[in-house]
């Protein structure tokens, strides 16, 4: 994996979407994982790498990489999606949202900029109209040998599993926090009511491994890894 040369740098990117706040009265919940620990690997004997990390601000996330010297990024995706202005209709009239805007205002990168890219569970609270666009978007931003981390409820999951931020802790350690909108933003992503189920993103879809699998066909490997508590891990290499 190549490194940058630069130690220091942290870039937080506005969003016109709601604000998401941590729950006030949820406990954050520890979990090891598999994927991380084979992930912060790489992470620990470069120098000077750069992070993107698909998630709203942690600053647990953003002192574990400075501290190593590296540079991370943060973007929040899934409340940026909710902007109400992406709200389009497709040719035959159903709701969607406006990929092409969508990636006009976010990850705005050059090529090949990032050594790793954190992008948690965002595939599966994502709006389906933006996932295979905003995987391709980071495909083009992750260098040739780059790495990519994404988790993925299972069917055992449940349809009302919520999300989760995840802050890192530890080489596989993760603090999982419940996401939830505060209430002036209760709004559906295209229109219709809320995304927010108990004012928290919704669970769009579960992949199985062969949609995964081609959701990341243009990546040069891929591994699984699949966790106790209902979450398949994927680890891809561009």
């Amino acid at each position: 994996m190549s490194s940058v040369s630069q130690n220091f740098m942290k870039l937080f990117r506005g969003s016109s979407g709601p604000p998401t706040t941590p729950a006030q009265s949820s406990q954050k919940v520890t979990r090891r994982s598999s994927g991380l620990a084979e992930l912060s690997r790489s992470w620990e004997s470069a120098e000077g790498l750069c992070v993107l990390d698909l998630g709203s601000t942690s600053p647990n996330n953003i002192r574990h990489f400075t501290e190593r010297g590296h540079r991370i990024y943060s973007e929040d995706l899934l409340t940026a999606s909710t902007d109400p202005e992406l709200a389009i209709k497709d040719e035959e009239g159903n709701d969607i949202l406006d990929s092409r805007k969508f990636l006009a205002d976010n990850l705005v990168y050059p090529a090949a900029q990032f050594d790793v890219i954190l992008c948690w569970n965002l595939p599966d609270y994502l709006d389906e109209s933006l996932v295979k666009p905003v995987v391709g978007r980071l495909w083009s931003v992750l260098k040739p040998g780059g790495m990519l981390l994404a988790f993925f409820h299972t069917r055992d999951a449940g349809p009302d599993s919520p999300c989760h931020r995840f802050h890192i802790v530890g080489g596989d350690v993760l603090e999982m926090q419940k996401i939830e909108l505060r209430r002036e933003s209760r709004r559906g992503a295209t229109g219709a009511a809320p995304t927010a189920l108990s004012e928290g993103f919704q669970l769009q879809r579960v992949f199985n491994n062969r949609h995964i699998e081609n959701l990341f066909r243009d990546f040069a490997s891929i591994k699984f890894f699949l966790a106790r508590d209902s979450i398949r891990e994927v680890l891809v290499v561009r």
